[in-house]
């Protein structure tokens, strides 16, 4: 199995208040881990760590055995961990297909015209349950099609990793359990390692192999 990702001390502040204290942790691949802790207990900042979106003070982060801690976002995201954000942000001037279509493009491969890159485009939104949304603006989706978006954003880069920040807030009871099965199927079919934030308790408990919890910035259980 092994280790995809590790973190060990990790540690960021802002100002004078400590985001995120000494934080370890790891996950194996193909496993779904799961992240909580109340408001402000540090765990979108941790995402942010492992995105490169911010660098720890103290501390390391490796992936697949090479370090990433000082590492920009692009470099982390071509390597192979992508991330959907607690606000989703599609680019709503533009169609499904040309936002997935962003994520293929910023993998940087030169190597597929551009009818294989549409053809691409166009399994994910597939695969994420936006058929025939292709020419749809961003704009006209709900909620849980936006998400649905964001999330064939993030695959269409290619990970290893997925994080998850709140891919469940907002939706309906219905609609968690659609979001629930697309979870399962991307572990399973694509053999993803997710690591995934959530406030939705019954769902998180549910789905995850191993729960991390944080508060204040410490992990206080595992």
């Amino acid at each position: 199995v092994g280790v995809i990702i590790e973190g060990k001390g990790l540690t960021k502040s802002f100002g004078g208040l400590t985001a995120v204290k000494k934080v370890d942790f790891h996950l194996n691949k193909g496993e779904i881990v799961g992240l909580i802790g109340p408001n402000g207990a540090g765990k979108t900042t941790l995402f942010n760590l492992v995105s490169g979106v911010y660098h720890p003070e103290e501390g390391t982060l490796s992936f697949n055995g090479m370090e990433i801690t000082s590492l920009k976002s692009f470099e982390i995201c071509r390597l192979g961990i992508a991330r959907t954000f607690q606000i989703v942000r599609p680019f709503l001037k533009m169609s499904c297909l040309e936002n997935v279509l962003i994520g293929i493009i910023g993998r940087g491969d030169q190597r597929e015209g551009r009818k294989a890159k549409g053809e691409e485009a166009r399994k994910l939104l597939k695969f994420v349950g936006l058929e025939g949304h292709e020419k749809n603006s961003a704009n006209n989706l709900t909620l849980i099609e936006k998400k649905r978006l964001e999330v064939a954003r993030a695959l269409a880069t290619q990970p290893r990793l997925l994080l998850l920040d709140e891919v469940l807030a907002g939706l309906n009871p219905s609609e968690i359990l659609q979001a629930l099965e697309l979870i399962e199927v991307i572990r399973t079919q694509l053999k993803m390692t997710l690591f995934w934030i959530e406030h939705v308790m019954g769902a998180i408990m549910k789905a995850s192999d191993r729960i991390i919890v944080l508060d204040q910035g410490e992990k206080i259980k595992e």
